[in-house]
């Protein structure tokens, strides 16, 4: 420890008692009055020993709490900010969200020395420096757990937001996969009602078409019996004059019956060239029914007939090469068409 210098010899020295100079007699300012004893005066040298230090109360708690409440923000603004661009990477990429862990962040008060004394007129402690009305009702005691805790809750906000959004995505994919399925069944219900629906009808038809044919069989049929269809409708070949059969021939022996196919009218009856005889029997509906090459004619013009009574029989007349019945079928205006499908129509199958 350093020492004060020696105080320099004075050049006089006070009356102990008159406070005068020995050498001039001049009043002495600096006397003290009169001396208790008969010490000499001797100089005062101040020394390390002498002097008692003086304990200063310079404070900087104040400082480094500003310090600290500064560095304690800009760590929070940091934090949060990294909070949030970490929540906002999860949203955008709808990567799982990262779980973070914050340390405990120190008392401020923690920081300053227990001999400090709180500045005078201070209202509160420096551990409570940030610290906010709803922090204070939930008990947060510190700006370092208060700020530790809005960093948490904000994080928690966040996740909660995303585990919405993600929720509402979820729940909309599975509502319109629900939809697009519903509707796949409707159409597809739909669908088998109208096949179910076509089919019924169909049958229906059918049903219908049966009891008419079963109907109209009572009312025709076949021109003769044991027979065999030799030549059909349309048929090419050399034998017809026209390069093509008009008609449906059934062969059978000489002198078998010939019938009428249904009640109507002889209009014709007799030699015809290559048909030989031939009959025509034209029915109610003006449809007209030819039966040729007969080898002879039961019937005459102008005669009623009903179905199934006999009006000649098979033979071999005209442009033949064998016993057989040739019949046609002509419309009301004249032109041939298919004797088979014609029958088949009135309920017969040839």
């Amino acid at each position: 420890m350093a020492f004060n210098r020696p105080a320099p010899t004075p050049s006089f020295i006070p009356d102990e008692v008159t406070g005068e100079t020995s050498g001039d007699k001049k009043p002495d300012t600096f006397a003290f009055g009169a001396r208790k004893d008969d010490e000499p005066w001797e100089p005062w040298n101040p020394s390390a020993e002498t002097v008692l230090p003086v304990r200063g109360r310079h404070r900087v708690s104040k400082q480094r709490g500003g310090g600290l409440a500064r560095s304690s923000t800009v760590l929070g603004v940091g934090v949060i900010a990294a909070v949030g661009a970490g929540g906002m990477a999860s949203a955008q990429t709808g990567k799982p969200p990262v779980s973070i862990s914050i340390p405990d962040l120190p008392n401020v008060g923690s920081l300053i020395s227990d001999d400090d004394e709180v500045p005078e007129g201070s209202s509160k402690a420096l551990t409570a420096a940030g610290l906010t009305a709803a922090d204070a009702e939930e008990g947060n005691a510190d700006a370092g757990e208060a700020l530790r805790s809005r960093i948490m809750l904000q994080a928690e906000l966040q996740q909660d937001q995303v585990d919405r959004e993600a929720q509402a995505a979820a729940e909309a994919a599975a509502a319109k996969k629900a939809a697009t399925l519903a509707a796949k069944e409707q159409d597809a219900a739909k669908a088998k009602a109208a096949a179910a629906k076509e089919k019924k009808e169909q049958e229906a038809k059918a049903k219908a078409e049966a009891a008419r044919l079963a109907e109209l069989a009572k009312q025709f049929t076949l021109p003769t019996s044991s027979y065999t269809i030799t030549s059909t409708f349309g048929q090419s070949g050399s034998l017809w004059s026209s390069g093509q059969h008009t008609g449906l021939d059934f062969a059978a022996p000489t002198g078998t019956p010939i019938k009428a196919v249904h009640s109507g009218t002889i209009t014709e009856a007799g030699w015809n060239g290559s048909y030989g005889y031939r009959t025509v029997l034209t029915l109610d509906d003006g449809t007209e029914v030819w039966y040729a090459h007969q080898s002879s004619i039961g019937v005459s013009v102008g005669q009623k007939v009903n179905t199934g009574d006999v009006i000649g029989r098979v033979g071999a007349t005209g442009n033949v090469t064998g016993a057989h019945l040739h019949l046609e079928v002509h419309t009301v205006g004249g032109s041939g068409i298919d004797p088979m499908a014609w029958l088949r129509g009135k309920g017969l199958n040839p």
